[in-house]
Parts: C-alpha cells; structure tokens; sequence
C-alpha cells in the first residue's frame, strides 16, 4: 500500500484539495498543524507513484509531496488511530461509527474516515459547529439552512439535530455529494443535496448560511449574492484574511457579529 500525501500553506489547501479529489473521489485524508495542512491519499502498490520526497508546482508556489510503502495490514491499524472527536464544550460528538461516544448525552454524530470529506477534526469545522450551537442556543436554529461546501455533511446534520429544517447541502464535487447523502441517512437526517459552482453560480435563498469555505470562494459567493441570508457563518480563513472577506459581505449587510480563532484559523458570525 502506498501512502501519498501533500502538505501545503493553508492558503494553498484549496488547490491541492481539488486536485487531489480528482485521484480520489472518495475521501482524502486530512491534518492540519502551524502553519501547514496535509492532505493524503491511498492505493496500491502500481496505482499511486513511489516518489519519496519531492517538491512540486501548486499555482505559483512549491508544495511538499512524500510517498511511502504502509503495512499490509494498514487497513485495520488505520482504524486504531481515529477517535470522537468532542466539540462546543462536550455539547456535540463526531465518531467513527467503530467508536462509542464519550459522551452518550452530546449530539451524536457518526462520520467514517475515508468515507468522506472531513470528519470534524479541522479547527474551522470545530469553529462552525461552536457558532451553530451558539445560535441554537439562542433560539435561532429553525427554519431552512443551507451548508455551502458540504463535503461530508458534518456542518449540516450538526445542523438538522440542531432544529434547522430543511437542510441543504450545496457542493461542487459530485463525490462529495454522494458521501453526503449517505452520511446524512447513515445519521437518520434528511439532507437535500444540490451541485453547485458556488465561484459561478448564487446560493440558494435561505435565511440561514453556513459556508465552510477558503477565502477567495468567499468572496465569489459574497459577489453572486442576489438575495443574501440573515446570518451567515463563515469560516475556512486564515486569521489575516477575517477582516477582508468580512468586508466583501458588508454591502449585503451582512456585518460580524462573532468571531472564533483558532490557530491560524478564524471564523465569523455574520448577521444583518
């Protein structure tokens, strides 16, 4: 087996991940640490190249590529190194479905490594899913919700157990669709799931927004509004880039209203 991965700037992960999907449509592994994110794939020895280490053109920049042989019995170590993943102050959990929950009173939420796009694990996830419980705890999680850049559908099954309904998962990736959906059923939530070029195309209408994005589809989304949420949740940026893509939303009215960071990382809570 051959593990390939790539680490990048996180400015950079955009590019690389969409690159990456192309080989691996059903799920690319992620880390994420100062300063860096990773993303790897896996196949078989004649399906994935053996290059050791190796720099590579991503855009205008260089990133670091490294392929290494991996146990035959990788499959089911793999499995040993994933846990709950506890969020919002033990008030959500995000488990392999071979895990039980730490916490049998949280949010349940079960998500299969490799199954998907996104476990819970990044900060900007774990910063969504704060904010989500931060409005519902308000008394605002009603009413139709839209999650832009769906991926596994971890932000809106958060979503739906929450009390929004009804809930769309809006994609440009139809591998990202299909693991949705399926993820969504897997959790006993009903998820419409819609494809969409979210650089090309507006958003749906919905009052609610959450869009777990890299900041320059922010600020396409914040250009193709044509009729702009009550609240949106933003989040996918580097702490640098928080105040201007906040400022691309303004003419919408759309203002910040809360701001989560965490690491490089921050997230925003736009309301108008």
């Amino acid at each position: 087996m051959i593990r390939l991965a790539v680490r990048c700037r996180p400015d950079l992960a955009g590019v690389v991940l969409a690159e990456l999907v192309q080989l691996a449509p059903g799920g690319v592994e992620e880390e994420a640490g100062p300063g860096w994110v990773e993303y790897a794939i896996y196949g078989a020895e004649g399906e994935l190249p053996d290059l050791g280490v190796v720099k590579a053109a991503a855009g205008d920049e260089l990133v670091e590529i490294t392929s290494e042989r991996i146990p035959d019995d990788w499959a089911d170590r793999w499995r040993d190194f994933h846990e709950p993943t506890v969020l919002a102050d033990g008030r959500v959990v995000i488990r392999p479905g071979w895990r039980e929950s730490p916490r049998p009173e949280a949010l349940d939420i079960v998500i299969d490594p490799g199954q998907a796009f996104g476990t819970g694990a990044h900060p900007t996830t774990r910063m969504c899913v704060n904010m989500l419980v931060w409005l519902a705890d308000r008394g605002r999680a009603s009413g139709p919700i839209a999650d832009l850049g769906t991926g596994s559908a971890v932000l809106a099954i958060v979503a739906a157990k929450l009390g929004w309904s009804p809930v769309l998962g809006i994609d440009h990736e139809e591998a990202a669709l299909v693991a949705a959906a399926a993820n969504a059923a897997a959790n006993g939530i009903e998820l419409d799931v819609e494809r969409v070029n979210l650089r090309e195309s507006p958003p749906p209408h919905v009052p609610t927004i959450v869009a777990n994005l890299v900041a320059p589809v922010l600020r396409d989304v914040a250009t193709l509004f044509t009729d702009p949420p009550r609240t949106m949740i933003i989040s996918g940026l580097l702490t640098n880039e928080a105040e201007d893509v906040a400022q691309a939303f303004s003419p919408h009215g759309l203002m910040p209203a809360e701001r989560l960071d965490s690491g490089d990382w921050s997230a925003l809570l736009l309301s108008r």
